[in-house]
């Protein structure tokens, strides 16, 4: 049962057709585990736990930074040196206290990355690199957890959802990362946000979709982005959506899978 604070905390939850109090009871049993404590990370964390998520996990060994500023919003000036972790942690408590609330001040690889998702329900993937997101999207399979993905740019960010290790109404497994980018990028042909910049606001846009899609898979409300990919153009104020299907040829889930673990990752 909520309790009296709660019931007016969430009210306006609460009073949503699609949302009501038994998917609010859902946002307080969830578990969601958020990769990087960044320009996307920020707004996650800070809507998430606004909106009542029970245990809210977040994983980044940086610290923060002044140039961080611009766009995660999570932190402020005196928090200049602090770890990220620690820092979030503050502004989670003072925002919500009813939130668990579990900071790992560490690099996700690939000797640790199964046993910090075994615990949660959800991940939500904010990193910043490529071998990042090749990582976590191939634990989540590994481990059977759905992921939100997103990725920013200058004036742009994309957004899915994967559920790679379930099938589909009509009994066909769901798209993986792979399939949408089987391969990443080579080094150096993708400037980084320090060389070529970020519009700040995209960060909180981007971010707070994110959010928003993480509510929708755990309340269950309206159509999720399994097999789309929303992709955002902040110079034309655009949205477009591009569906994507699962590749019989990909490595994680196709015909011939040959990624049974993590060990290709370094």
């Amino acid at each position: 049962m909520l309790s009296a604070d709660e019931l007016e905390r969430y009210a306006r939850h609460i009073v949503l057709r699609e949302i009501g109090g038994q998917g609010q009871a859902a946002l307080r049993q969830a578990k969601v585990l958020v990769i990087g404590a960044g320009g996307l990370g920020a707004p996650v964390l800070m809507y998430l736990a606004a909106a009542g998520v029970g245990t809210l996990g977040v994983v980044d060994d940086d610290q923060v930074s002044l140039s961080n500023l611009q766009r995660q919003i999570i932190h402020t000036t005196p928090d200049v040196g602090a770890r990220k972790v620690d820092s979030a942690a503050a502004k989670i408590h003072a925002l919500n206290p009813h939130v668990n609330f579990i900071g790992y001040g560490v690099r996700l690889d690939a000797t640790n990355a199964m046993e910090l998702l075994s615990s949660y329900d959800l991940i939500l993937d904010g990193s910043d690199n490529f071998a990042t997101r090749y990582l976590v999207s191939d634990a989540c399979y590994l481990a059977n957890k759905p992921l939100i993905s997103a990725a920013l740019g200058t004036f742009d960010g994309s957004l899915t959802t994967i559920r790679a290790h379930e099938k589909n109404a009509s009994g066909v497994l769901n798209p993986t990362y792979r399939c949408l980018f089987p391969d990443a990028p080579p080094p150096g042909t993708v400037p980084s946000c320090q060389e070529a910049g970020v519009m700040g606001a995209l960060a909180g846009v981007l971010g707070s979709m994110m959010a928003l899609e993480a509510i929708r898979e755990i309340t269950g409300f309206g159509e999720g982005l399994v097999g789309r990919l929303l992709m955002i153009d902040a110079r034309a104020m655009r949205f477009e959506t591009l569906r994507y299907a699962r590749d019989p040829a990909n490595p994680l889930n196709g015909d011939a899978p040959t990624i049974v673990d993590l060990s290709g990752h370094r």
